[in-house]
């Protein structure tokens, strides 16, 4: 769709909306009209600058009063019942939605109850009550582990194929399957709860409203507090809303939305409670952002005040939904309703007149169009599916499941063939398959999930991390095979709370504990001088010449006043009376928070002038006569303000060090002093400012509004507007002061990092921050390692600079790469490979300015190309798709809410329990499962090997030695709790593992579960079952109607003693399992005489040959291990000292 061109016939000129929809505050533009309209209509045009200010406190709201109850009964009628079914009925938003999302064009008022737009319904179910079954049983037998045992208890309802009971082989399975199913369905069902609530809560839609009539007034007057509309609040209609489900709202719609109410869909602002139709919204669930973020209503709208809004007539054009956060265009057309000729104007909207769902209004109340419902708001459209996660050690197993089942199948065969292949060979070949088939054994998938419970009930009872859960059950041991850490920074390495440490004056310099001083200074500076230094002190330092040096005190009043004009921060008030500032980034806030601190507090802030208020009670107001806000391009902030009291002009700008040295006057010692702060993980701010004469300000402000309203592209216009300000103020700056501000880290992060770092984890840190702060904190916060060398990699255009930073990071592998989104994103669209197999080799790499999508996608791009164990750590809604994408996601409860920590695999309260969560519990997570699986699988190898051996014997017969209830007993009564009891085992204690962190490097090469020590095992289990069955039927030849009773006891006790030789730490329950079960095993003797001659058994004979089969099974193996542990120790082993 073509979007509406909105004509220049104003006295704007020529005004294209394309570059319109790139400039970054809209409530100054001016409006572009298709008809010649009046200068009153269009109502006074502010300069950009001015538009960058933000409202005051103490501002008289603009209240609403709503239907009371009978009446919004009565509004529920026609319109919310033809809306309900409308999404009962696919129609055209279900095909629509289906194919490529288009541009849209909104009438206004709605015209249709039937929306052509996807519902706005929240769904993160991943089943349907009819896909249930179907869905969970493909996502468990597409594995052939569990398939080949779907398969074998099938089998067993064939009566040819039957070989004992059908029980032993059909219950595990069931319970395996109804266990992962009941998990299954109610995580599901908490899904399905979570989004009902969504989906139920009810907002307020503004209904049609009669046009205002006019009434009989001087046209010429000037409109009513500057409103376009010529009737007053109280002339206005009552106000009439609807009460509708969150689920119900449509493209179209008017939401009127109150403080802390979280934004349903996406929607143009139109109207706000503020005055100067500002609001602020809370981003933390969408940029992982902890500050408010300023929006601005459309003007024309806001004049019209929140009644009259809903009498608004005309469109909105809005482009495709996309989901970058940071773009958007449209344009609101409106039609004038007023008796007389009809006039349409049309204004460009821009991100800032847009609140994206799931943020929140954080004060007031506000009106807005929704433009995008459902699945097309940024805020889903950046969100990824959950996928099924399945851990690095259950696919090694799956693995070793298709050896051993080929190996079981030839074995099979291979019997068959030398028996010729006689008569029913094929139902003998299955046969001994089902035979065979305890060398695969469905108690290993059994004995592996009862073993990550157990892993799970040891992470959420360590007193030492604290309400840490596990939501994922299946991964424990993938904890222990983490390679790349992937993390936040806001909340998650960091606080998000600033705090100025140090003022440096070039001459002195004021630390954290002289702050005291500092206010005594500043006391007696305004007390003493009073009237005085509003006419000399502080004209001579911002307004007139100085004579001579200033003496200290002056400096530094000076320096405090300007910190605290030269920022953005607007003062809120709370209900409960208290005032908190916001700001759209934290130093700022810090900055103010330390001038009140020391006697200078901001009380009142609006688009065109602050106040402060000194200690002494003395008030000082500025007038805000243009802005200049911080951008990534440009690494700093300015302000022309001028004193209501002297009349004096300055400018005053803050910045980076790298951009501002070259703008300040000469001096020796700002380079060195940044320097200094910059290694004590301080965030350097460079304070400088300019006098102005009012000549010199009266030709800047002319330059700079023919700058602005030139022709020529969106990037000609602000290197216009650039060359002004660089020409009249960026030039010559005193240099007043360096602040020195920290970013407090999360507790015991520097040690967490290094810890980790010594372990071998690379760590990657992803944050929506901007690159210098991002810098700040990977040195703060030991990321980087000290003397390390920083590459920053900002705003790459082409492929050649992309080149030459693959160039040089292939000559220095050793060096932290920073890099910005925009870059990032360049050098994977065209060297892809190049670029990931030279950062996953970095130690440290940090990408700033990413999106939730570019989290996620680098998260699967290091998982594609490493194959590598990847755990991503959050704490902000911004980060759920990152921690989805990971092999292990990690959230983090903090201040951003939970949402991160309910998508999560674990939720922990603090970074640093990550240290104890992988180097303790995920070491003892993998290497007990991972002995624990090659054990069972040995158990069943060796009584399959007894069996090949037997039926071998025995010309071949298909027939089973073990049968009843010795088949079911045998792993379960007889061998199961020893077995399991490997599940406490620990090769080293919880110190060693934190002390020496260089063994969880060993864990990450997998060489616990490898195909070596598989094939080990499958040697060993040969060896003793071959040793077993061949000496059973030497030494006892003269018995041979015992050899079951004697093989079978000679079974049982090797496999005893090989748990005992597995075991490195001894736990009391470990004791008690071998005891108990020998105990179990020969009292039952006497209760199985079909199995066991009590007589035979009781014997000298049988005791002493039976002691010789297990000597000969086990003791080479014993005495092969201690040779081992002599010659080649383990690392663990080194370090235990064992």
């Amino acid at each position: 769709m073509v979007p509406p061109r909105a004509s220049s016939r104003s006295s704007t000129g020529d005004y294209p909306l394309s570059s319109l929809a790139h400039r970054t505050s809209f409530s100054s533009m001016p409006r572009l009209d298709d008809e010649d309209t009046d200068e009153e209509a269009a109502g006074p045009s502010m300069s950009s600058s001015t538009a960058r200010s933000v409202l005051g406190v103490g501002r008289k709201k603009k209240r609403l009063s709503d239907v009371d109850a009978d009446e919004e009964e009565a509004l529920l009628g026609e319109r919310g019942q033809a809306s309900t079914a409308s999404r009962s009925e696919p129609g055209a938003a279900g095909s629509k939605a289906k194919g490529q999302a288009r541009s849209r064009t909104i009438p206004i008022p709605s015209s249709s109850s039937r929306s052509p737009f996807v519902p706005n319904v929240v769904r993160n179910q991943k089943y349907t009550v009819v896909s249930f079954l179907p869905l969970v049983f493909y996502e468990q037998f597409k594995f052939f582990f569990n398939f080949y045992f779907l398969v074998v208890a099938l089998s067993q309802f064939v009566p040819a194929l039957k070989i004992g009971y059908i029980v032993t082989y059909v219950a595990p399975l069931a319970f395996v399957l109804a266990i992962t199913m009941g998990k299954e369905a109610y995580d599901d069902y908490c899904r399905y709860l979570r989004d009902r609530e969504a989906n139920s809560t009810r907002y307020l839609v503004l209904l049609p409203q009669p046009a205002p009539l006019p009434p009989a007034a001087d046209p010429s007057s000037p409109p009513l507090n500057g409103r376009a509309t010529a009737a007053t609040d109280d002339e206005l209609p009552r106000l009439q809303t609807r009460s509708t489900p969150s689920a119900a709202l449509t493209v179209g719609d008017m939401v009127l939305l109150e403080k802390d109410q979280r934004v349903p869909a996406d929607m143009v602002l139109l109207s706000t409670s503020e005055d100067e139709g500002t609001c602020f919204i809370r981003t933390d669930q969408l940029d992982g952002e902890t500050d408010w973020k300023l929006k601005i209503a459309v003007g024309e709208t806001q004049r019209l005040g929140e009644k009259g809004v809903g009498a608004v007539e005309g469109s909105c054009y809005a482009d495709p939904p996309i989901k970058d956060i940071h773009t958007f265009y449209g344009v609101l057309t409106l039609r004038s309703t007023t008796p007389g000729p009809q006039r349409v104007t049309s204004v460009p909207l821009s991100v800032e007149n847009v609140l994206w769902a799931n943020t929140v209004l954080a004060a007031g109340s506000a009106v807005g169009l929704i433009v995008y419902t459902g699945r097309e708001t940024r805020a889903v459209l950046n969100t990824s599916e959950p996928e099924t996660k399945m851990g690095t050690l259950e696919r090694e197993v799956n693995k070793m499941a298709k050896i051993l089942c080929t190996v079981t199948f030839a074995l099979s065969v291979f019997l068959v063939a030398l028996n010729g292949f006689r008569g029913q060979w094929a139902i003998y070949v299955f046969r001994f398959l089902i035979l065979f088939s305890s060398i695969i054994p469905i108690s290993l998938r059994v004995n592996l999930d009862m073993g990550k419970t157990v892993y799970a009930r040891q992470i959420q009872t360590d007193g030492e991390i604290p309400e840490t859960i596990v939501r994922t059950s299946t991964l424990p041991e993938e904890l222990g095979r983490v390679e790349y850490l992937l993390s936040d920074k806001t909340g998650t390495l960091t606080r998000n709370e600033m705090e100025l440490k140090k003022l440096h004056m070039g001459t002195v310099v004021f630390a954290w504990d002289a702050m005291d001083e500092v206010t005594n200074l500043l006391g007696q500076s305004f007390n003493e001088e009073g009237h005085q230094r509003r006419q000399s002190s502080f004209a001579a330092g911002m307004g007139m010449p100085a004579r001579g040096r200033r003496d200290m005190t002056t400096r530094l009043r000076d320096a405090v006043v300007a910190l605290a004009t030269c920022h953005n921060v607007t003062p809120v008030c709370n209900d409960n009376g208290t005032i908190t500032y916001q700001a759209s980034s934290p130093d700022e806030v810090a900055i103010v928070q330390w001038t009140e601190s020391v006697g200078v507090t901001l009380v009142a802030r609006d688009r065109t002038s602050m106040t402060l208020r000194t200690s002494s009670g003395q008030t000082l107001t500025f007038d805000i006569l243009a802005v200049f806000p911080f951008t990534s391009e440009s690494k700093r902030m300015g302000i022309v303000v001028r004193d209501r009291a002297t009349g004096a002009t300055t400018f005053v700008q803050k910045g980076a060090d790298v951009v501002m040295s070259r703008l300040v006057q000469k001096n020796d010692w700002l380079d060195e002093e940044c320097g200094n702060m910059a290694r004590e993980g301080l965030r350097t701010l460079v304070l400088a400012r300019k006098r102005l004469a009012d000549d010199a300000y009266a030709d800047f402000d002319t330059r700079f509004r023919a700058a602005q309203l030139g022709g020529g592209t969106n990037d000609e216009r602000a290197a216009a507007v650039q060359g002004v300000i660089s020409d009249c103020l960026e030039n010559d700056l005193e240099l007043v002061a360096l602040t020195g501000v920290e970013d407090k880290l999360q507790e015991d992060v520097k040690s967490t990092l290094e810890i980790l770092r010594n372990a071998g984890l690379k760590i990657w840190m992803l944050t929506g921050d901007k690159i210098e702060t991002a810098t700040n904190i990977a040195v703060s916060s030991k990321l980087v390692a000290r003397n390390q060398y920083i590459y920053q990699v900002a705003k790459l255009q082409n492929p050649d600079q992309v080149r030459d930073m693959l160039d040089f990071l292939t000559a220095k592998l050793d060096c932290c790469l920073v890099i910005d989104g925009e870059s990032l994103q360049l050098a994977l669209d065209r060297f892809r490979h190049e670029f990931v197999a030279l950062a996953t080799q970095l130690p440290a790499v940090v990408a700033c300015r990413c999106s939730p999508t570019q989290k996620a996608d680098v998260a699967r791009l290091i998982r594609e190309y490493t194959k590598k164990t990847v755990c991503c750590i959050g704490d902000g809604g911004n980060d759920v798709s990152m921690i989805q994408a990971a092999d292990v996601g990690v959230g983090i409860v903090g201040k951003e809410g939970k949402q991160a920590s309910l998508a999560a695999d674990f939720s922990i309260t603090q970074f640093s329990f990550l240290t104890k969560l992988l180097l303790w519990h995920g070491r003892n997570s993998y290497k007990r499962s991972a002995k624990l699986a090659q054990f069972v699988i040995h158990r069943g190898l060796i009584i399959a090997v007894i069996q090949a051996v037997f039926s071998s014997i025995f010309f071949f017969a298909p027939i089973a030695l073990y049968q009843g209830w010795l088949q079911v007993g045998y792993a379960t009564l007889y061998t199961m709790a020893p077995v399991f009891s490997l599940v406490l085992d620990r090769d080293v204690n919880e110190d060693l593992a934190l002390l020496y962190p260089e063994l969880y490097k060993e864990l990450t090469k997998g060489r616990s579960l490898s195909y070596k020590t598989f094939f080990t095992w499958l040697t060993i289990s040969v060896y003793q079952g071959g040793i077993i069955m061949l000496l059973s039927l030497l030494l006892f030849e003269s018995e041979f109607l015992h050899i079951v009773a004697i093989s079978y006891t000679a079974l049982v006790i090797n496999e005893l003693i090989m748990v005992a030789l597995e075991i490195t730490t001894w736990h009391t329950y470990m004791v008690l399992s071998e005891i108990g079960t020998a105990v179990v095993y020969f009292g039952s003797m006497a209760v199985l005489p079909a199995y066991f001659d009590l007589g035979f058994v009781l014997s000298p004979a049988f005791a002493y040959k039976v002691a010789i089969i297990v000597a000969v099974s086990s003791l080479p193996l014993y005495v092969f291990k201690a040779v081992h542990q002599r010659f080649k120790p383990a690392a663990y082993a080194k370090v235990a000292g064992i």
